[in-house]
């Protein structure tokens, strides 16, 4: 084995030169990578080579189909072919959209596997918002996803170890070697993963703005076009809808809040943003797999499942079928309930006051989230732990008029209190206008539509 690993591997500096590597070099180095047979140092300096000098289509696609094949593949039973669809977001402030969007597709007769992550630095991460709920288990083997699909519709999980084993290698090389924001390296991550789900069709969503990972529409389109290229080229029918990150999502941010407004979301109380992404994600999905001919059929029907309650059905099987109580999910579901006799409510709240009177113009979502992270609703690394109680409520709406001292936000907190400086923070994502300013158009969130040619 000594012997082996010591093999001069000599495809990094024909990248490092500029070179397209063939089909069967990216097919060794994914390989060596998945049996460790190959040095840390040097899958860095592949790493860094890509990023350098990018990759051509053809091999972006062979590098997906690579990673995708470096596990297991998931098979689905015959009677699902056309209905096994996913989503996936680029991450953002307040995303709950997985916990509303994949019980509406259950509702509608879709199998939705959605194999979820954790939240890192800004943004959350779905399964950390599900853990808030007492429980609840992300963890299932294949046959159990499989179980759950059959008598559900639709599961949140965490990656299974046998699922894109290369990923998981070259994901946590990419923090290190500083080669994150390689488009070649993203798009053979999220698409490997996704494919490896065996999908009829993914849509995803690629955010852009102020607390998105793109800050403008420009290169979040760049992104969206190579993922929806490589997507398809692996046989998914593969759609993006481009969507602003100025804000939130919604007006709660942090985990336990999140779960609560996607329980009023779920139960027809759901903020115009959640409920805008949500029905043209899955009228995009409903279109893609042909049971809708067009755009606006797939979101009448995504939002009659969520209103008319189908989908809130769904959401509580799903929960007590990973392993939540039964009490505890019909209680989340109910009308009237008292969420915090279930959920974690931090031992702390208390109100942010406006310092003049005005028009609330902007709140900054990238701002709240940073500070909300410090004081333990996010980790900084990989593995640590979060406190699901921490969180925020915003009280206040865009184009809304404010007088001085009216309350605007909800901090929910544990100890250590924030700081002096964490306050000002918060104050200062908030962004008052003149009464005068020209009222702001209907906000939409969703700015294009890329479809599979």
């Amino acid at each position: 084995i000594a012997q082996h690993v010591s093999v001069s591997f000599t495809i990094e500096p024909k990248k490092r030169d500029g070179g397209a590597l063939s089909d069967e070099e990216i097919k060794a180095f994914i390989q060596r990578v998945t049996d460790k047979t190959i040095q840390d140092c040097q899958t860095g300096a592949m790493l860094m080579a890509i990023w350098q000098k990018g990759m051509t289509d053809k091999e972006i696609v062979t590098l997906t189909k690579e990673m995708m094949s470096s596990g297991e593949v998931m098979s689905w039973p015959k009677e699902w072919a056309g209905l096994v669809v996913d989503k996936h977001s680029t991450g953002g402030v307040g995303d709950k959209v997985s916990l509303v969007l994949a019980p509406a597709l259950a509702a509608c007769g879709y199998k939705v596997p959605m194999i979820s992550g954790r939240g890192l630095a800004h943004t959350g991460g779905t399964l950390d918002k599900l853990e808030s709920i007492p429980g609840f288990n992300i963890q299932q083997s294949t046959d159990q996803i499989k179980n759950i699909l059959d008598s559900v519709g639709c599961c949140i999980v965490g990656q299974t170890e046998t699922l894109v084993p290369a990923d998981r290698v070259l994901y946590g090389m990419r923090d290190v070697t500083s080669t994150v924001n390689s488009l070649p390296l993203i798009a053979g991550s999220i698409i490997s993963k996704k494919g490896a789900e065996s999908l009829s069709a993914l849509v995803l969503d690629v955010k852009f703005g102020r607390a998105a990972l793109y800050k403008d529409l420009d290169s979040a389109r760049e992104l969206a076009q190579l993922l929806v290229k490589v997507g398809n080229s692996l046989g998914m029918r593969t759609g993006a809808a481009l969507s602003s990150m100025d804000g939130t999502i919604g007006r709660c941010v942090g985990n336990s809040l999140e779960v609560i407004e996607c329980l009023e979301t779920l139960k027809g109380k759901g903020p115009d943003d959640l409920m805008e992404l949500v029905t043209t994600l899955g009228g995009l999905l409903l279109k893609m797999t042909g049971s809708v001919s067009d755009l606006s059929e797939g979101k009448k029907k995504i939002s009659d499942a969520v209103i008319g309650g189908a989908a809130l059905s769904k959401f509580q099987a799903m929960m007590e079928k990973q392993g939540v109580d039964s009490e505890a999910a019909r209680a989340l579901c109910s009308t009237d309930t008292d969420y915090y006799s279930i959920l974690r409510k931090s031992k702390h709240q208390i109100k942010l006051e406006t310092p003049a009177d005005g028009e609330v113009v902007d709140v900054d979502g990238m701002m709240l989230a940073e500070v909300l992270h410090k004081l333990g609703a996010g980790r900084s690394k990989s593995g640590e732990s979060v406190n699901h109680s921490v969180g925020a409520k915003l009280l206040v709406s865009l184009g809304q008029k404010v007088q001085k001292g009216a309350s605007w936000l909800e901090l929910h907190y544990e100890d250590p209190a924030p700081t002096a400086d964490q306050i000002s923070r918060l104050q200062s994502a908030l962004t008052l206008g003149t009464h005068t300013q020209q009222n702001t158009p209907t906000h939409t969130v969703v700015k294009e539509l890329l479809l599979p040619q």
